[in-house]
């Protein structure tokens, strides 16, 4: 207890003081925890649900008076984390949450690497308030020059890029790319470069992650287009550990303007930034439900379950690896 006290400060201003650091990685456990008891179970919508149901009974229980910017959809769409629902005690700073409860549930479900339960949360009007469309996104981790990639570059351009700024040939470049029929034309332009791709099934805002540190994951930079609300929680993330990123809404029908316009975008076309979808002081927690390339999941051993989280915050630039071992198995159910 006393680690957990030795984070707390008090509240000032409209900061995240009064937030504990470890407290929000006890939130990303839950969800995982609750998860894990399902992966490998082909059911995708009862992980899920699991996975809301834990991390926002773990939500209520902070200091702090928070809105769901990016949840599991609109009132009508999701009867808990939805966009707009108000969450913990009340009691402390105002901040914006974005959360997955299970990303990546079809990986859950198959018991495939980098299933994660992730929350950021920021200080108020911090965080994008994305539609639920897709994002063509490109992000690259920490240590070159400021637009090394940018979205308005080709493919073969961006990796010829980051191939010069890391003092590498092209063909030690390795591009994670979600598997799905829209990339064809890009995985073909990725691999005309002669670079290397890790195709994944799910999982995106993983392989962002995973780009701040290609020594150990194998992955230099993350292209292409997925979700929008997984591309803010990504930007959270790079915030916290450094990196670039930017990200452009896919409004491709009048329905999707129009339902971004009331959500106070009015630019359609608009590159954002990664500062853009994550300003000011953030903290970002991811906890492993599957085995990943930098996350263990969740172990049920006979008298405990271990937990593998990351908890990271952006003013400090500290990033904390917590291998929990919880003794208390009646708290996971």
């Amino acid at each position: 207890m006393a680690d957990r006290q030795a984070d707390v400060t008090s509240t000032t201003g409209n900061g995240l003081d009064r937030i504990l650091t470890l407290e929000i990685a006890r939130v990303t456990e839950r969800a995982a925890v609750a998860a894990a008891r399902l992966r490998g179970r082909g059911d995708e919508k009862a992980a899920d649900q699991v996975a809301v149901d834990a991390m926002r009974a773990e939500l209520n229980r902070l200091p702090i008076a928070g809105t769901v910017v990016i949840g599991e959809g609109e009132r009508d769409e999701a009867p808990m984390l939805y966009i707009g629902e108000e969450v913990g005690t009340g009691q402390g700073a105002d901040v914006d949450i974005a959360l997955d409860p299970l990303e990546g549930t079809t990986i859950c479900a198959k018991n495939l690497p980098n299933s994660l339960a992730v929350i950021a949360i920021a200080e108020k009007g911090s965080l994008l308030y994305a539609p639920d469309v897709y994002m063509e996104k490109i992000a690259i981790g920490p240590g070159y020059p400021a637009g090394t990639v940018r979205l308005d570059m080709s493919p073969a351009d961006n990796i010829a890029a980051l191939a010069r700024a890391k003092g590498v040939a092209v063909s030690e470049i390795t591009a994670c790319i979600l598997d799905r029929p829209r990339h064809a034309r890009l995985i073909e332009a990725v691999r005309a470069t002669g670079a290397a791709i890790r195709l994944i099934g799910d999982g995106d805002v993983a392989g962002v992650i995973h780009t701040t540190n290609p020594d150990e994951t194998g992955i230099d930079i993350y292209i292409g287009i997925g979700g929008a609300p997984e591309g803010v929680l990504a930007a959270a993330a790079l915030r916290c550990i450094g990196g670039q990123m930017q990200g452009r809404l896919q409004l491709n029908t009048p329905e999707k303007v129009a339902r971004a316009l009331r959500m106070g975008i009015e630019d359609p076309n608009r590159i954002y930034q990664m500062e853009d979808m994550a300003r000011g002081d953030v903290l970002f927690s991811a906890t492993g439900v599957t085995d990943g390339n930098m996350l263990d999941g969740v172990r049920f051993n006979r008298d405990a379950i271990v937990t593998h989280t990351i908890v990271m915050r952006s003013s400090s630039r500290t990033v904390r690896e917590i291998k929990a071992r919880h003794q208390d198995l009646d708290k996971f159910g």
